[in-house]
């Protein structure tokens, strides 16, 4: 970063340094302060490829796929290499141009890439086939890609594991939770630094992952609901033992109201209640069935995926 500061005045150098510095450190934490920091950057110093690689990674990072959009393909015209090509289509597709970004593939077909690019650009084209609801090609290409750097040595682990996650990911969607589940098992096994999230997404998978969220309790009155074996008379019980209690309270709030001065006025109204039981009737749906397990997958072709994890 040095290098490339030391053709500007010092001081306007201190100032992009200092802009550059946190909006490095703030990206994964707030990466909507991070572009903030970034853009002041470029109005000082907008010509420098290290100010522009900054502002389009944190307003990617801070979903502002369009600013980041101009950035990369700026950037792509400074250095005039093909790198940037995964993360431009990748935008377009973000953008809900999915068809811009296969014309973006097609072109990087024939770039030079490294391994790791490569795999980057598979993986922005598949999801492009399954943003058009070609799955299946979707799955083809990575399927491919997968066979294809499987023994690369060249290739870190990191790469491997973000394709075996992509392909998993497609897997969810078609409902084949099984077979998503051995991908995401030999896409942890890659991902020593947990980037991927993958064993979130087993735990998830196996059920594991607990939501303590407002309606978790009405959550559980819907299960207890859809029971076959539950005791409908217990809830019969419930509800007289809770009227007799609530008779009870009311006697004694009636004994306490007598006591008090007559000029003394009732701090809330019955239609606040109201309003706040209303309220509490609008939380979230509980949670649906899970999607079934499609068993559709030959077993000749489940071999040749086992052996490529």
């Amino acid at each position: 970063m040095k290098a490339e500061l030391r053709g500007l005045p010092p001081e306007i150098a201190d100032k992009v340094g200092l802009r550059l510095l946190a909006a490095g450190t703030m990206l994964e934490e707030d990466p909507e302060g991070a572009y903030a920091q970034a853009k002041v950057a470029r109005r000082l110093a907008a010509r420098l490829p290290i100010v522009r690689a900054a502002v389009a990674e944190t307003a990617y990072a801070a979903g502002e796929y369009q600013a980041a959009l101009t950035d990369y393909r700026a950037l792509r015209r400074m250095s005039g290499g093909d790198e940037y090509l995964p993360v431009i289509a990748d935008c377009e597709r973000a953008l809900g141009k999915p068809e811009e970004a296969l014309r973006i593939a097609k072109e990087a077909a024939g770039a030079r890439m490294d391994q790791a690019t490569a795999i980057e650009m598979c993986m922005v084209e598949a999801g492009a086939r399954a943003d058009l609801g070609q799955e299946a090609e979707a799955l083809r290409l990575l399927e491919r890609k997968i066979r294809e750097t499987q023994h690369a040595r060249a290739l870190n682990d990191t790469s491997k594991a973000r394709l075996r996650y992509a392909y998993a990911d497609l897997l969810v969607n078609r409902g084949e939770v099984d077979q998503a589940r051995d991908w995401f098992s030999a896409a942890a096994k890659l991902d020593r630094d947990g980037v991927t999230g993958a064993d979130d997404r087993i735990a998830e998978l196996d059920g594991l992952v607990l939501d303590f969220g407002d309606d978790e309790d009405e959550d559980e009155l819907d299960l207890l609901a859809d029971d076959p074996d539950r005791d409908d008379s217990e809830d019969d019980d419930f509800e007289e033992d809770f009227e007799e209690e609530e008779d009870f309270d009311d006697e004694e709030s009636d004994d306490e109201e007598s006591d008090e001065d007559s000029d003394v006025g009732d701090e809330f109204e019955d239609d606040e209640f109201d309003d706040s039981d209303a309220d509490d009737s609008d939380e979230d749906d509980s949670v649906g069935d899970e999607a079934e397990v499609a068993d559709d997958h030959e077993d000749t072709d489940q071999d040749d995926k086992t052996e490529d994890m």
